[in-house]
């Protein structure tokens, strides 16, 4: 059972008068389908997987519009579709995660980007930055300047979002480039309104069909020598074309402001912090209006040079405010300064912070030294107060503790399969020693935060095989590379598997297959189980991704002779394959597929089939482990073996004993993890496995009513005995 978007597939539904209330990531979803676009694709992750998730799910509504919507392998695979747009008058739009999408998109991003595009192409990005972040610290704001690009960065404003997108295609076709459409964690989950307009049935579609393909035009082609022309025609027609339209309909928004000494160049996206900060000073008010003058640039790339001269010309100073580095914007206007011959002082990175995200916080340290610069008559004294108030906050908060928290990284779900080959791994070394492990991106990278502590370097998704190719031949003892299948599919079979065969590489390769690509939302996958295979398991399966052998088979296919498939919950036998790979005497890539389905899948699936059995009144059983305090030794072991946040500790009942003992806690889905690590690593015996009857039959409630009065008799001689003594 996956999740549902039933309620977000009715807000597309909305038509021209009526009020969308929703987040934004799905107002610019609304957006698309208002703007006639006719393809969407993409890539699953954080803040934009919503984007994807709920058009896949609306696949049927939006065939209706003739909008074909396809969950791509990757992000490459994304942004090669917008290939239909060179030749077509059809707008395509694809969504992919920050800069990691980016990086895996470039080579077709650069292959568009070159002969341009006649239909609009919209990339929306999500931008993942700061201390928060999941992701490498870096901008997409360096591919639209190198590959010349449009860059959009809308300020937080739902109606604004909206008609930004409407913009963001027109200002594609008008220029021909394609367009990437940044929006921050903040923008795609921020809530509000706006009045929608109709849908529009593209021209173009899977409802109408094109009879001929375009006729052949080799200047159409990422290909020399004509690549040299389309060179010249970014520059001489295309970034001025871009230019007008953003100047004749005002994307890039001026705020006047009452002290035009100086003036404040924000991108659109910081724009909410940067008002919530200028609001300290008393220079803004919560409906935006500032007393600044402030150039919003909702169009980071290309910049208007006479736009920007004119907004510095005449005053004291200009600041600009920009998240990350380096500071391309900042860079960009002193050189526009420079040519215009304008001695305006430019502010930027000196007075604001080079790293991290640009938060309210941020922004008013560094528009302290504005004003204390610029602005004499104005008091920081409030805004000052106001840090010094979040900094005491964060000082009184630490000092309420006894001692410091230790940190709580990520960590598995509980009950996830992946944690047992974790715990065999730990095992496994024991025995033969450390090895070097090339982890991951997924679910799976959990494994590099203690308990674990495992993983050597993390090199891109589904590039482990690919990143031991330099360390294992000089490694005395074989390398372990560990892939989900969700990366399987996404690049190691290419970039791992192939290369290693190619090359007659001796290295292990162990690959999670759960059956979706679960870190970024369970999103199925080609080795998802089927759904007839789900409803015939019913509960009665940890694992059902045996049911789909797509990459055994094409394991097989590519010739991988040594292959072992083993259930991820079975400590000992994956501790044995674990050892047997690496000792083994084949000399080529020996693979290991852990196989166990995603426990939030399962739970999903099984939680309301077991609340119907109930609702019926059938019997239903489930497992549940337990701790015997009276055994435990208190060593803990078991619980730096797991890590299951079930497992945790508890006050002794015994008053003669001061060490806590281990007890499971509720939560436990019983996967038996606590109990099979206990065996294979020959651990204290205090774990039993109980199982819960509910609706049980009339012979199970004899039979228990048999068993409470025998063992209440017995404790109540046993207490007879322990006061006669």
């Amino acid at each position: 059972m996956e999740i549902s978007f039933k309620e977000e597939i009715e807000l597309l539904k909305l038509t021209e008068g009526e009020t969308f209330h929703g987040e934004g990531i799905l107002a610019i979803t609304k957006a698309l389908l208002q703007s006639g676009v006719a393809y969407i694709g993409g890539y699953q992750g954080a803040p934009v997987s919503h984007l994807l998730d709920v058009m896949v799910q609306a696949k049927d509504y939006v065939h209706e519009l003739g909008v074909h919507v396809e969950a791509c392998s990757n992000e490459a695979s994304a942004a090669a579709m917008l290939g239909a747009s060179i030749h077509y008058p059809v707008r395509g739009a694809v969504t992919w995660k920050s800069i990691v999408g980016t990086n895996v998109a470039a080579d077709a991003l650069s292959n568009l980007s070159s002969p341009g595009v006649r239909g609009g192409a919209l990339i929306v990005v999500g931008a993942d930055f700061g201390e928060g972040a999941s992701v490498i610290q870096e901008r997409t704001h360096a591919y639209a300047l190198k590959s010349t690009m449009l860059m959009i960065d809308p300020r937080p404003e739902l109606s604004h979002m909206v008609d930004m997108v409407e913009h963001a295609f027109q200002l594609s076709e008008t220029s021909n480039m394609p367009a990437l459409f940044e929006l921050r964690i903040r923008a795609c989950h921020m809530r509000g309104s706006f009045v929608c307009k109709n849908n529009i049935a593209p021209q173009v579609s899977t409802q109408a069909l094109l009879k001929e393909p375009a006729k052949f035009n080799y200047d159409k082609l990422a290909h020399p020598p004509v690549t040299f022309s389309h060179e010249k025609r970014k520059i001489e027609e295309r970034i001025p074309a871009a230019r007008r339209y953003i100047v004749e309909q005002g994307l890039n928004e001026l705020m006047p402001g009452r002290l035009e000494t100086i003036g404040l160049i924000v991108q659109g996206g910081l724009y909410n912090a940067l008002v919530k900060s200028l609001e300290l000073f008393g220079l803004a008010d919560e409906f935006g209006r500032t007393d600044v003058p402030t150039l919003i640039l909702n169009v980071t790339s290309p910049l208007v040079p006479e736009q920007i001269a004119d907004f510095a010309k005449d005053k004291r100073a200009v600041i600009v405010i920009e998240e990350g580095t380096p500071e391309y914007i900042e860079q960009e206007i002193s050189v526009i300064l420079r040519r215009h011959d304008i001695p305006t002082t430019l502010h930027g990175k000196d007075f604001f912070s080079m790293t991290g995200e640009m938060s309210t916080e941020q922004i008013t340290k560094g528009m302290v030294s504005v004003v204390q610069k610029y602005l004499e008559k104005v008091s920081s004294l409030e805004a000052q107060a106001w840090l010094t108030e979040v900094a005491d906050s964060k000082q009184a908060v630490a000092q309420l503790l006894p001692q410091a928290l230790p940190p709580r990284p990520p960590g598995f779900c509980v009950g996830c399969p992946e944690r047992p080959v974790f715990s065999a791994l730990k095992l496994a070394q024991e025995d033969w020693g450390p090895v070097h492990i090339a982890a991951d991106i997924g679910c799976h990278a959990f494994g590099t935060f203690a308990p674990f502590s495992f993983g050597h370097s993390i090199l891109g998704y589904g590039m482990s095989l690919a990143s031991r190719a330099g360390i294992s031949p000089m490694m005395e003892q074989r390398t372990l590379s560990i892939m989900g299948d969700g990366g399987f599919w996404h690049n190691g079979l290419l970039t791992g598997v192939q290369s290693a065969l190619f090359n007659g590489d001796d290295a292990v390769l162990l690959i999670f297959k759960n059956g979706y690509t679960s870190a970024t939302g369970t999103q199925d996958i080609w080795s998802t189980p089927t759904l007839l295979a789900k409803s015939e398991a019913g509960d009665k399966s940890a694992s059902l991704v045996s049911t789909n052998q797509s990459i055994e088979k094409t394991l097989k296919g590519m010739g991988i002779e040594w292959l072992e498939v083993v259930n991820t919950y079975e400590v000992e036998h994956m501790k044995d394959t674990i050892k047997a790979a690496l000792t083994s005497d084949y000399e080529g890539l020996k693979v290991i597929i852990a196989e166990g389905e995603c426990q939030l899948e399962r739970q999903r699936r099984i939680k309301p089939w077991i609340a119907n059995l109930l609702k019926k009144g059938k019997r239903v059983v489930r497992v549940k482990y337990g701790v015997d305090e009276d055994v435990c030794t208190g060593d803990h072991a078991c619980i730096r073996l797991s890590g299951c946040p079930t497992l945790t500790l508890k006050d002794n009942p015994d008053p003669l004993k001061v060490d806590p003992v281990a007890t499971v806690i509720d939560g436990c889905v019983g996967c038996g993890l606590c109990g099979e690590n206990a065996h294979v690593a020959t651990l204290c015996p205090s774990f039993y496995r109980t199982e819960v009857v509910q609706n049980p039959s009339l012979v199970e409630r004899s039979l228990n009513a048999c068993r409470s009065l025998m063992i209440g008799l017995m404790q109540g001689k046993r207490s007879t005995h322990q006061t006669v003594s």
